[in-house]
């Protein structure tokens, strides 16, 4: 081999190294840069939570000019006592059909009766004492309350379709959950098939 072939190899390989370090860094620091801190992972989880249909099933609505319409002060509030139960049709129930209150809020189903869970931070009736990790439990593996041991989270709960979301992603709906209005707002525990 050349002086000159080796003298090019030995250049190429440096070059390269070093590009690819500089650019290992680039990366890093455009990923930090790119995650949101305080408010906008506040806004980045307001995003969130309006794309995946939270507000569908977990705030109340009264009826408007076009259809139902969210009540401001009951945003993610859950279930509201004074929307009727949806009534089970056991015909419909055996061929796995559901139903659902006018507001959406309830529903059921084969699998009984369940109540849309209040999402503000009220620390009696919300979530206002979970711990982000208990969050990320219910949201992304199905468990009540967050918690390892207890019952899964029922129908009509797509947790299955948030399990592969983003721990960034996670953390920003639990930021922008914990930022809104508390709503003292207990919610029915979840009739069983049959008790209706």
């Amino acid at each position: 081999m050349r002086l000159s072939s080796i003298f090019f190899m030995a250049t190429a390989i440096t070059f390269l190294f070093f590009t690819s370090c500089n650019n290992a860094a680039d990366s890093a620091k455009t990923a930090a840069a790119s995650k949101p801190a305080g408010d906008d992972m506040v806004k980045r989880g307001e995003y969130l939570v309006s794309i995946t249909g939270c507000n569908d099933c977990h705030s109340p609505k009264k009826p408007g000019a076009h259809g139902p319409e969210l009540i401001p002060e009951l945003l993610l509030s859950g279930y509201a006592s004074a929307t009727p139960v949806p009534r089970q049709d056991t015909a419909l129930t055996k061929m796995g059909m559901a139903s659902f209150a006018p507001d959406l809020t309830a529903s059921s189903g084969p699998w009984g009766i369940t109540y849309a869970a209040n999402l503000t931070p009220d620390s009696t009736s919300g979530i206002g004492t979970w711990t982000e990790e208990q969050f990320k439990k219910a949201l992304t593996q199905g468990k009540f309350m967050g918690q390892d041991g207890g019952r899964m989270l029922l129908p009509p709960m797509p947790w299955p379709n948030y399990s592969k979301m983003t721990d960034d992603d996670v953390k920003a709906i639990f930021a922008y959950l914990k930022s809104i209005k508390p709503v003292k707002n207990s919610i029915p525990e979840p009739v069983a098939p049959g008790k209706m």
